[in-house]
């Protein structure tokens, strides 16, 4: 037995384990501040440090560290935090906080050489990019840890004092933060998945005999049926739980099934040919849902769903006015395909949940954007009365739109759970992340612009079909409606279904492949017809909160001193890009948040969960300000479905949600407050001492009041525009529990980005967006959504597209070292308004921010690529190869 020394302390290792050393860290010493991500040493989460030198530990065996000092992310803080731990919460540099414990720990590492070498002067942004290259961050935190790393090289943080804009960002930066892969259970067992490996077939035959038979195994349990049929390469058959994941991945591997294979269909080219065979065949079938929203009834032909044409205006007006230019060959006709690939989700925390029956109470800790919706899914899933289910997520590693739903490694564990008795937790490892976990779908765009000669929108025909696997309900088309006013429209929005996984809602969902398309097919326009691209816009769209910020943009010396398209030259082209978005303002119809004085101190308690975007500062900065207090006294209690109900974190819509709640719910308190302290101090007696005086009270507020909502038929600025209009509303309100509010977000995004015209490699230098969204109730919070936002738009425009391979359906992106994400070097300068205006009928004054922000970033990006060198790029991601396809770049010295 051979020893190491473990943040300080003597431990014992066994020289013959050649086991990753993170294992050992996570599990035998419960370190859990060490992530596990990519296991491949592309990420940088499990970063230690090994006698002081940063080391993955995924890839480190054991037996590499005996006789040498580990150094984890909870050591770093141990006597104190380090300065670069301060100052990443100084800065906000983190959001979901996964992958914060990595870099505090290589920052650190930084920092103090640094130090040494050069005093306090200052690093430059390509130092500290360079010192940071082996680290990724999903949510984007990037130009924050920018900031916290060169303050904390110039001694900014040298003191003691701690300084936070989040209210957990210290347990994020000491490793403290406990996520569902965290949690760890009395007797608790490890859970996997076994799963298809052809893309369709009738499955014959289970047999988990084997399986059950291997020391260890304590359930091994059907997910599926014979008879059933795979609809995709990945669909789970079965699952496993073992003493440790070895033995589980053992047993998953002896479970034999029997599918007959048949004829399959992957992609939506291949589904869309003649012969193609069906994926839903019967009439009963329910396909996956691909979207927010409620899957309403639609016509099928074939593999082919739609189409969903309701939001169109004069539709066959639009048709004949783009088919008459187009034979008479009209010079102002703009029309185009284009196209997307998938886009993968890629949260850094797996989805994960660990189950756990107490008698006929079962409690479920889950990676998840909705604890109450939740809920209620697995207690109906499971046969169980909602109130004997508890959801429960104390923090979230990402989401982003992935885990919204009930997904089969919840149904994995509450399975196994109740076969094994005995706590199971299911964590899907990178490469079922990036092929079961869900995706952005891609999509085949045919759009057509018609401008009358004196410059106004005559007509637009926009037809996009999705590719979202066995799902369907996308929207992207559709959303087109929300942008500019046309004579008549033409928007129709199709779901080929195939023999591929599902897709999911991603951040926005189909606003960024709408915007792709439709905002390059306006530039054309403008190009056409000899105006600014920002002049058309504001001439095309109706939208106030939109104009005030095609204002803003057009003042910006970035967009004032952009050169004509094709005055680049040279191998180096520079070109700068504009792009607009727009979004609804929704909030979540049902739910309550309680309010209350508890032992003289301000409570609140929702089940909302916080993945990153702020829930829980959110809550106390607006109850901090309503009360003169600050938002460290107030406790606020979130994270568990037997709070009252919360908000899903979708659609921008929790931010919508709580800021009004929570704003009635201590008017209502203050009142009951007044009552009980009248005669004892007056009417003026700060609020402070009010509470602290105060025996336990509290108070429910409901939603939002109904000054916030759309009420029908008045002041709709739904129908006020000619889109959507009531009807709408009413769907949302009674299958999704949405209300729709009045005004829409926008943003308008300026890009500039440099294209080396003879590799194809193109940099995104600056991008700066002005955004509608009303007032932000903690800036901070809002420009790290932003700027996140930011950098996954600059992922789906350059570099993110998930790999395939057609015969089996299998997905080829395994894991990080081969889905390409943003890094620290990819990040630009970015420069963030807030318009503030427009949401004055809002209780606290504004909406949320985390859709609206990415939709026109690669529109932007595209646009800026075509001003460099007079090509449009009509595919997604925009690849050097492709770049380098365009005919008129011609190599120059």
């Amino acid at each position: 037995m051979d020893h190491f020394t473990l943040n300080g302390q003597m431990a014992s290792l066994d020289a013959a384990d050649h086991s990753p050393l993170i294992d050992t860290l996570r599990s035998a010493h419960g370190l859990t501040g060490t992530k596990l991500v990519c296991g491949a040493g592309v990420c940088g989460a499990c970063t230690v440090l090994v006698d002081g030198a940063p080391t993955v530990s995924c890839l480190s065996p054991c037996s590499s560290v005996a006789g040498k000092a580990v150094t984890t992310v909870e050591g770093i803080g141990a006597t104190g935090l380090h300065p670069v731990q301060r100052a990443f919460m100084a800065n906000d540099a983190l959001q979901c906080g996964f992958c914060t414990p990595g870099f505090i720990v290589e920052a650190a590492a930084f920092h103090d050489a640094w130090r040494t070498a050069h005093g306090t002067r200052t690093p430059e942004r390509a130092e500290i990019a360079e010192a940071l290259s082996g680290h990724l961050c999903r949510c984007g935190a990037y130009a924050g840890i920018y900031r916290a790393v060169a303050e904390a090289c110039a001694g900014t943080f040298d003191g003691t004092a701690e300084i936070s804009t989040r209210l957990e960002a210290r347990q994020k930066v000491t490793g403290a933060a406990k996520y569902t892969v965290d949690i760890q259970l009395p007797g608790q067992l490890e859970g996997v998945i076994a799963r298809a490996h052809i893309p369709h077939g009738r499955i014959t035959s289970i047999d988990m005999t084997a399986a059950r038979a291997i020391p260890g195994v304590s359930a091994v349990v059907a997910l599926a049926a014979v008879g059933d049929t795979v609809r995709y390469n990945g669909a789970p058959i079965a699952a496993v739980a073992a003493r440790d994941r070895a033995t589980a991945v053992a047993a998953r591997d002896a479970i034999k099934f029997g599918i007959t294979a048949l004829p399959a269909a992957t992609g939506a080219a291949a589904a869309s040919a003649g012969n193609a065979p069906l994926v839903y065949p019967g009439f009963f079938d329910r396909p996956a849902n691909a979207s927010e929203g409620v899957v309403l009834p639609s016509r099928w032909k074939g593999n082919r769903r739609g189409p969903n044409a309701a939001f169109s205006l004069k539709p066959a007006e639009a048709k004949a006015a783009i088919a008459a230019a187009r034979t008479k060959a009209d010079p102002l006709l703009v029309e185009g395909r284009w196209t997307t690939e998938a886009q993968c989700h890629t949260c850094f925390e797996p989805h994960a949940a660990l189950a756990s029956f107490n008698g006929d109470r079962l409690t479920v800790y889950l990676s998840t954007q909705a604890i109450s919706h939740m809920a209620g899914a697995i207690a109906k899933h499971a046969g169980l009365a909602e109130d004997k289910v508890e959801v429960i997520a104390e923090h979230v590693g990402g989401g982003f739109g992935s885990k919204l739903s009930l997904t089969s490694e919840t149904v994995a564990a509450v399975a196994l759970a109740r076969a094994a008795k005995a706590p199971v937790r299911v964590a899907y490892d990178r490469h079922e992340e990036l092929s079961v976990a869900g995706y952005r779908p891609g999509a085949d765009m045919q759009l057509a612009l018609l401008p009358s000669a004196s410059g106004a929108l005559s007509a637009i025909t926009f037809s996009a079909t999705a590719d979202s696997g066995i799902a369907v309900n996308s929207a992207i088309a559709t959303l087109a409606r929300l942008m500019y006013t046309a004579d008549a429209k033409f928007l129709a929005d199709y779901d080929v279904v195939s023999h591929l996984p599902p897709g999911a809602p991603f951040r926005g969902p189909g606003g960024p492949v709408m915007a792709f398309a439709l905002e390059q097919a306006v530039d054309a326009a403008a190009e056409k017809l000899k105006v600014d691209p920002i002049a058309l816009r504001q001439r095309w769209d109706a939208d106030a909160n939109r104009q005030r910020l095609y204002n803003w943009a057009s003042a910006l010396p970035l967009w004032q001193q952009r050169q004509p398209t094709g005055a680049a030259t040279g191998r180096l082209r520079r070109g700068v890009g504009i792009a607009a978005g727009s979004w609804l303002y929704w909030w979540q119809a049902e739910g309550e948040l309680e309010l209350a004085v508890v032992g003289g101190k301000l409570a609140v308690r929702s089940s909302v969960q916080d993945m990153g975007t702020g829930s829980r500062t959110l809550l106390a900065t607006t109850l901090a300000q309503s009360f003169g207090l600050k938002p460290d006294e107030i406790t606020v209690d979130i994270g568990r479905s037997s709070l009252p109900h919360g908000p899903i974190s979708g659609g921008s819509r929790a931010t919508a949600t709580l800021v009004p709640q929570a704003l009635t719910a201590a008017e209502k308190l203050k009142m009951r407050l007044r009552r009980l302290a009248k005669g004892k101090a007056g009417d003026n007696q700060p609020w402070r001492e009010v509470i602290a005086a105060s025996a336990d009270v509290a108070v429910r507020s409901d939603r939002p009041e109904d000054s916030t909502t759309l009420s029908p038929g008045l002041q709709s600025p739904l129908a006020g525009v000619g889109y959507m209009g009531t009807v709408f509303d009413f769907i949302l309100r009674k299958f999704v529990g949405v209300t729709t509010g009045r005004g829409g977000q926008g943003a308008v995004g300026i890009a500039e980005v440099e294209v080396d015209t003879w590799t194809g490699h193109t940099r995104l230098l600056r991008y700066a967006t002005g955004l509608a969204i009303g007032k932000p109730q903690v800036p901070r919070l809002a420009q790290s959504q932003v700027e996140g936002s930011i950098i996954q738009g600059l992922g789906y425009a350059l570099y993110e597209g998930r790999q395939l391979d057609a015969a089996t359906g299998a997905v080829l992106s395994a894991g990080l070292e081969d889905y390409r994400i943003p890094g620290i070097a990819d990040v630009p300068e970015m420069h963030i308004h807030f318009d503030e205006q427009g949401f004055e009928h809002v209780a606290g004054g504004g909406v949320g921010v985390g859709e609206i922000a990415g939709v026109p970033v690669a529109a932007a990006i595209a646009n800026a690529i075509y001003n460099a060198t007079g090509n449009r790029a009509y595919a997604l991601p925009m690849r050097p190869d492709r770049i380098m396809a365009a005919q008129s770049i011609r190599r120059s010295a």
